[in-house]
């Protein structure tokens, strides 16, 4: 099991599909549960979910804090004092995370993940250590299944290397167009899992018909919301549609394209390299790829 830079995975010729694998394993999953998905589809409720989650799996029957979240987020700018506090509250109240001790009377308030989203998270992370599988032939999500404790022991450092990543944390100009909108990781998601049957060698690749309303309707955004980040898009020469008509194909950009990879690239390599870390760390047999050639 080796580790990964983000230079060598964007550079492997089966990255680009595993992403599209990945995006639609993502798609699947915010089928089975929206609002939870939602929680990961914008970049900066992706940085205040995942860093609770890594508090979360940290502390233990400890649990997180609004301060201890805060003292994560806030120092690299990722969201304010009080955003920090109204994502928690929303959490609460959709019952992804609850209360430790008895009723929230004793402060500071903490705070545990529930059994549903610590199993999403989990899912969430084997997908990703899916792509890298897809490259090198690896077993590492064998290895997380059949050792569930790898997935405490090495989400938390993932996600921190992650926060710490400036180029994770502030993603490309064409990507931030829809990563910071509300809902927008949805969309690229759609977008990218259509790769699997395109041809990614053109400058424009056509990902076929993309149905807005249709679209807005299932990921919960409002049609004009949707249709403004869209026209954004096209104005920036990102995406476009085949001959100029909404009912026409849609395509990408080579820039669009090769800027989410490099991207997602870095927050594949963390992910990867803090599992082979806590694999090597705490002594938990690997898997080597010449078995899972003889399997």
């Amino acid at each position: 099991m080796r580790r990964y830079t983000p230079d060598e995975l964007v550079q492997h010729p089966a990255f680009i599909h595993g992403l599209s694998d990945l995006a639609r394993t993502l798609r699947a999953v915010f089928a089975e549960g929206p609002r939870l998905a939602k929680m990961l589809a914008a970049h900066q409720r992706w940085l205040l979910s995942q860093g609770g989650m890594a508090l979360h799996l940290e502390n233990g029957e400890e649990g997180l804090t609004i301060a201890s979240l805060r003292g994560l987020i806030t120092p690299h700018g990722i969201a304010s004092r009080n955003t920090v506090q109204n994502f928690l509250e929303q959490l609460e109240i959709y019952r992804f995370i609850e209360v430790i001790g008895k009723n929230g009377r004793y402060y500071p308030r903490r705070y545990r993940a529930t059994e549903a989203s610590e199993s999403a998270m989990f899912r969430w992370y084997a997908s990703n250590l899916m792509v890298i599988d897809g490259l090198d032939g690896g077993m590492r999500v064998q290895q997380l299944i059949s050792q569930p404790d790898l997935f405490r022991l090495s989400h938390p450092t993932a996600i921190r290397n992650c926060i710490e990543s400036r180029e994770w944390r502030e993603p490309p100009e064409s990507v931030a167009l829809f990563l910071w909108t509300e809902g927008g990781g949805l969309v690229v998601d759609d977008f990218i899992a259509r790769l699997k049957m395109a041809d990614i060698t053109q400058d424009r690749i056509n990902v076929g018909y993309v149905n807005i309303p249709e679209l807005a309707s299932e990921f919960m955004m409002s049609r004009t919301h949707f249709q403004r980040m869209m026209r954004k898009a096209m104005d920036a020469r990102l995406i476009g549609w085949t001959d100029e008509t909404p009912r026409a194909g849609l395509w990408l950009s080579r820039k669009f394209l090769e800027d989410y990879a490099a991207w997602q690239a870095v927050k594949m390599a963390h992910v990867n390299n803090a599992f082979v870390e806590a694999v090597e760390k705490h002594g938990v047999e690997q898997a080597v790829t010449d078995k899972a050639c003889r399997s």
